[in-house]
């Protein structure tokens, strides 16, 4: 389909330009949106009479289009997500996320001014890029964490992955030092309580292994005395 844009579209020409693109493309993107009309002779002729309007508007809607920009330049927006351990999300970030996070932050944005090639998917910093006219572009930064205070840690370029990384790294250590350390305690005890019944076992093994004697020796018995006959 052939279309005379109003108004310059990335990529594909400027204002007033007659280009050739997908019927689709025309259909769903350009026409709706009023970014551009069927290239027919009537809509031809219709642009050449309200060029000079069409114009004098794009020049104020980029004027303000600069204004806006120079109050999202380089502002940080957060959104809280939740997240796994190696800071892939469980969902994604998408432009409509990043629109209302704009938006809540006093700047009113459409999802569709919002220039991101795929959804946002793991914690950080994410450079992006809002088209608030044709001609006028602005960087922002959004911060997806998982809490508030991460999102502070992360604006203050901490690696909140690497951070937590180390921790558990520290953590584990400290774990094995204490288990070995409780080991060694036991087997102190042990050999302290080892030490304690060895004599203890001798003793009783010398006490087994002695003869015991059957009999006891007989005491001194004094002889029977002899009986007198009583003389009659």
């Amino acid at each position: 389909m052939q279309v005379i844009l109003l108004e310059r579209v990335e990529k594909l020409g400027q204002m007033g330009e007659v280009v050739k693109v997908k019927d689709g493309f025309a259909r769903n993107f350009l026409l709706p949106r009023k970014k551009a009309l069927r290239a027919t002779k009537d809509n031809i002729a219709r642009f050449d009479k309200e060029k000079a309007q069409l114009e004098a508007r794009n020049l104020t809607l980029k004027k303000e289009a600069e204004g806006v920009a120079k109050t999202l330049d380089k502002q940080t927006f957060v959104i809280l997500r939740q997240a796994g351990e190696t800071g892939m999300l469980y969902g994604s970030v998408s432009t409509r996320d990043i629109s209302d996070a704009v938006t809540a932050g006093g700047t009113s944005l459409d999802r569709n001014q919002i220039v991101l090639d795929k959804p946002m998917k793991t914690l950080g910093l994410h450079d992006v890029k809002v088209a608030l006219h044709p001609e006028v572009r602005v960087g922002i930064t959004v911060n997806v964490a998982r809490t508030a205070e991460e999102a502070e840690r992360q604006a203050r370029g901490e690696n909140v992955l690497k951070t937590e990384a180390e921790q558990a790294r520290i953590d584990a250590e400290a774990l094995f030092e204490s288990e070995d350390a409780a080991k060694g305690l036991k087997g102190e005890d042990e050999a302290e309580e080892t030490a304690e019944a060895k004599p203890k076992k001798e003793k009783r093994e010398k006490k087994a292994a002695a003869p015991a004697n059957d009999e006891s020796e007989p005491a001194d018995e004094k002889p029977a005395a002899k009986k007198t006959k009583k003389k009659e």
